[in-house]
């Protein structure tokens, strides 16, 4: 199939200043000026694209609120403009500048990755000197997915990216106009979402840490630290992606910056992130999740003004009495579970006591109480330290007094229903025990 594109066609789309500053705006984030450049000019082509489809037919809405190009933290990473939603239809937009060759690069992120896969590729021009941009064609996702196969001598470069000929595309741009009015989406059939997501991840947790921290300088890429599979795990984590940004603008810092070593705040965020929460929503039913099950957690009684009970919610009683007298009282409606575990040989117990603190100004919010001791005997070492942390990073950190050898250490922290909290239990910088986040969803 020949494929010649005229320099100039009457089609160019003229671009106004009020859409060149919006397109700047959208690349003043990102941390790197040559991924800012391929933003700015991304943003120019969904003007063009926006502007090409309201001259044919006022019928077809561009929505590009969900589009990766207004998420900074997917517009640093993915050089494309994925998951722009036109009717019903998802397309992917491939820009290039006014200098292209027989082929033009492609993310292998909106190929290979099912949550970035559109319905449609649209190869888009931008004349940014000339305020001008030109629909040059466009590639339905079965059709590309077909041609890759059969030319096997087409694979991903180290840069993940694939180069695609020009032949590969239709430049009968009224085709596309014609398949977005009157074909039918699950005509074009995508690529399932896989369900294992968490496991992905949870199973590569102990190794991202490190590699993750090695994204702190803008220009580093992720396709030079990460391998294709733990860069596609990495990339379906909305979480992981705002990370990385975090830590290309600087938003993510050491707690001793005399020190290489690798941040407590980042470490806890990533177990946050990629291990599984214990809910202890469901504990306000009196069930345990298949977390707290495999854990080995166990629901203690209700809270009761007075009831005999024994150890551990015995001890567990005493406590409350003591925070009670510290002014902290812990509502009748709460539901408590405890969890034994070792640190370094030493026996300590957790117990976790959650209820819904929502309020009629303030919805939505719940409350955890944390309190961790030992078991036997019944002081903690006195290197000993407790750690909390959200997504934000490290919220609080005790260590034991020496003169009063606690107990016990413990705090109460509120969240909205989304919020996650994680607990670290450490003896010195290099022995410590995480355990899974805890979550809140009270729906059965």
């Amino acid at each position: 199939m020949s494929f010649e594109f005229e320099r100039l066609p009457t089609e160019a789309i003229s671009l106004d200043a009020e859409e060149m500053h919006q397109a700047i705006e959208f690349s003043r984030p990102i941390p790197d000026d040559g991924r800012q450049w391929q933003t700015y000019l991304n943003a120019l082509a969904l003007f063009v694209l926006k502007k090409w489809l309201q001259e044919r037919d006022d019928n077809l809405i561009v929505n590009w609120a969900d589009c990766t190009i207004t998420k900074p933290a997917l517009a640093n990473i993915i050089p494309n403009i994925a998951n722009l939603q036109v009717g019903n239809f998802k397309l992917c937009l491939i820009t290039i500048g006014n200098s292209w060759d027989e082929q033009i690069p492609l993310s292998r992120i909106v190929v290979d990755i099912p949550e970035f896969v559109p319905h449609f590729y649209v190869f888009i021009e931008v004349l940014e000197s000339q305020e001008l941009g030109i629909v040059r064609g466009f590639i339905s996702y079965p059709q590309l997915r077909e041609n890759l196969e059969n030319f096997q001598t087409i694979l991903p470069q180290p840069d993940w990216n694939y180069e695609i000929p020009l032949t590969w595309f239709d430049n009968d741009q009224n085709r596309l106009l014609l398949y977005l009015l009157a074909l039918q989406p699950d005509a074009i059939n995508l690529p399932a979402i896989p369900n294992n997501r968490q496991q992905t991840l949870a199973a590569q947790e102990s190794e991202l840490a490190t590699l993750l921290w090695q994204l702190q300088t803008p220009e580093t890429e992720l396709w030079q630290i990460l391998n294709w599979q733990q860069g596609s795990a990495v990339l379906t984590s909305v979480e992981l992606m705002d990370l990385i940004y975090k830590l290309q603008t600087g938003g993510v810092n050491q707690e001793n910056p005399e020190t290489p070593l690798i941040p407590a705040s980042l470490r806890d965020l990533i177990k946050l992130i990629t291990q599984p929460a214990i809910n202890v929503g469901r504990w306000l039913w009196d069930e345990l999740d298949e977390i707290g099950e495999s854990l080995a957690w166990t629901l203690l009684p209700r809270f009761a003004p007075l009831r005999e009970m024994r150890s551990p919610a015995e001890e567990l009683d005493a406590i409350a009495l003591q925070l009670k007298a510290q002014g902290l009282e812990i509502p009748l409606v709460a539901r408590s579970g405890y969890q034994n575990f070792l640190l370094a040989g030493i026996p300590l117990r957790l117990y976790a006591i959650a209820w819904n603190s929502s309020t009629v100004h303030e919805p939505n919010l719940w409350s955890l109480l944390l309190i961790l001791g030992a078991t036997s005997p019944n002081t903690l070492p006195e290197n000993f330290k407790f750690r909390v942390s959200d997504k934000t990073g490290i919220l609080l950190e005790q260590s034991v007094n020496p003169q009063q050898r606690n107990s016990y250490l413990y705090t109460c922290l509120v969240g909205n229903w989304d919020e996650k909290f994680i607990v670290t239990a450490s003896l010195g910088d290099d022995i410590e025990v995480t355990l899974p986040p805890f979550a809140f969803d009270i729906t059965r």
